[in-house]
């Protein structure tokens, strides 16, 4: 049977296909990026739920016959396609609260600048952190990860079986818990550096009371954070392998949590 015979048969395992394929697209790192035209977007999950239909098995599979209960299959599969994406972005939503920690610290916390990947503001340090983030992505294959996670998806959660249980809330949870953990270490060396600062900034005004120690302040703890961050860029990106790391897991432990 070729593909086309294939796909004329089976047209509605087809759309489920890419209903799933669809989800990561609207929520994802780079993949639901709003920046890259809406056309693009559809036209490549269009693509993709080509090349992975021939690999989907589909026998055994019960389609839903009447139009309510199919609507709900559509949904459900959206879902896990949407929750592969977010279980990606909750993680590089690490390097955000990393980057306003900084900024706040730093004082950079009323410069926001526009992030063309989801239009809205966001802190200059973690502007740019994350787009560098995101260029370390794409130059590792990350988003490879994200399609081969995708394509592992129909094989641990066949069409049609995804669970929606209590442990999918207490893993979400648990993945957005870890957001504050690990932005806390990623900006532990600006923060410590600023609160060393600061006590010597105060040291020096009790010491020299006719300093105005607020012009000199704000420059200083401006001059030793980006120094500090210059400093800790090099092990940035080396820990950049960790957070993904941490992705390909989050995602693994989501599909099993789908699949129980």
């Amino acid at each position: 049977m070729d593909f086309i015979s294939m796909l004329q048969q089976h047209i509605e395992i087809f759309l489920l296909v890419l209903t799933r394929v669809s989800g990561i697209f609207i929520l994802s790192p780079f993949f639901g990026s709003l920046n890259i035209p809406r056309y693009i977007r559809v036209g490549a999950a269009f693509f993709i739920s080509i090349v992975l239909f021939p690999i989907v098995d589909i026998n055994g599979i019960s389609v839903p016959t009447s139009l309510g209960y199919y609507a709900l299959a559509v949904i459900g599969e959206l879902l896990v396609g949407i929750m592969i994406g977010f279980a990606a972005t909750v993680v590089l939503a690490t390097i955000k609260l990393a980057g306003q920690l900084m900024d706040m610290q730093v004082g950079f916390a009323m410069v926001n600048v526009v992030d063309p990947t989801s239009e809205q503001q966001v802190t200059l340090i973690g502007s740019f952190l994350y787009n560098l983030c995101i260029l370390v992505f794409l130059l590792t294959n990350g988003h490879y990860l994200l399609l081969t996670a995708l394509t592992q998806s129909f094989a641990t959660v066949p069409l049609l079986t995804a669970q929606f249980k209590g442990a999918l809330t207490l893993l979400m949870v648990k993945a957005v818990g870890n957001i504050f953990l690990i932005g806390l270490k990623i900006a532990l060396p600006v923060l410590f550096a600023i609160l060393l600062t600061n006590i010597g900034l105060g040291v020096l005004a009790r010491t020299m009371p006719q300093m105005n120690i607020f012009v000199v302040g704000i420059p200083a703890q401006i001059v030793v954070g980006i120094f500090i961050l210059g400093m800790m860029l090099p092990f940035y990106g080396a820990y950049l392998g960790v957070i993904f790391h941490d992705m390909a897991q989050t995602i693994k432990t989501l599909l099993q949590v789908l699949q129980l």
